[in-house]
């Protein structure tokens, strides 16, 4: 069984690019309701897009290994802090825009005034009929002049918003501390999760190498599967030797073949001389 690793080792290519999407789109999601809150105006969507790009690139390198509360927390609020500028240059591009467009040359100018006077309605959801009843109701006139006076204390206006004010500025460090907890218990569970996944599979390789090993002697010990039993083969045991055939010797026989005695060849040659 091999040691899990360290928390504090560096992890891999997924899972830093994950935590970096996580932490850039909580960090995103977080700015933009505050501010869209704070300001009661809309946030334009390429800054959305844009601050997500910005808080992945810079949080990418920086997820490299588990990071402290201190630390997730810090970052949370100055990237909360760079994304209420960028979102404010935002609205102040689309001020601008707004505000150089003639007085009575447009119905869309007419209801982009209205809708900042009014919170928590989109310039879509505003009539010009009721932006005209707005702007008269506000003792503003959609004349030139009074057009061009709203638009330089809109501009002002949006400057000045650039920089978060004292509420806005408590409000983004406590969503960065609540933010901040709940991603780091997240992040906690992510790895342990990961390191338990990595130790059961090594435990996993284990157990099978040992099984496979547990067969290979079972089947050592009893033999292949389909093979041919063995039977014992019997003693060897010794042959007896062949019988001889029982002759009988007769009482009367001469012996002629071979050569002859040597006591009778003397007797023969005796008696022929």
């Amino acid at each position: 069984m091999t040691a899990p690793h360290a928390r504090a080792t560096r992890s891999g290519h997924t899972l830093r690019i994950l935590r970096a999407a996580v932490f850039a789109a909580v960090c995103v999601v977080l700015a933009g309701a505050g501010h869209a809150l704070a300001s009661c105006d809309g946030i334009p969507l390429w800054t959305l897009g844009a601050g997500f790009l910005g808080v992945a690139a810079v949080a990418a390198p920086l997820a490299g290994r588990v990071r402290s509360l201190a630390g997730i927390t810090t970052l949370l609020a100055v990237g909360q802090t760079a994304l209420h500028t960028l979102f404010g240059l935002g609205q102040h591009g689309t001020t601008a825009v707004t505000s150089s467009m003639p007085a009575g040359g447009s119905d869309a100018a007419l209801v982009q005034q209205a809708a900042r006077f009014v919170c928590g309605t989109t310039a879509a959801a505003i009539s010009p009929a009721q932006a005209h009843r707005i702007l008269t109701e506000a003792r503003i006139q959609p004349s030139a002049g009074a057009h061009t006076h709203l638009a330089s204390d809109a501009v002002s206006g949006s400057s000045a918003s650039l920089w978060p004010s004292l509420p806005m500025l408590l409000g983004h460090v406590l969503a960065a501390l609540a933010a901040g907890w709940l991603m780091r218990h997240g992040d906690l569970a992510l790895l342990r999760l990961t390191e338990l996944s990595a130790q059961g599979v090594s435990e996993g390789a284990l157990v099978r190498s040992l099984r496979a090993a547990l067969a290979l002697v079972r089947a050592l010990r009893t033999g292949l599967p389909g093979a041919p039993e063995a039977h014992p083969r019997p003693a060897h045991t010794a042959r007896p030797a062949p019988l001889m055939p029982r002759t009988t010797a007769l009482q009367h026989s001469v012996i002629r073949r071979g050569p002859p005695l040597a006591p009778a060849s003397a007797a023969a040659l005796a008696l022929a001389a």
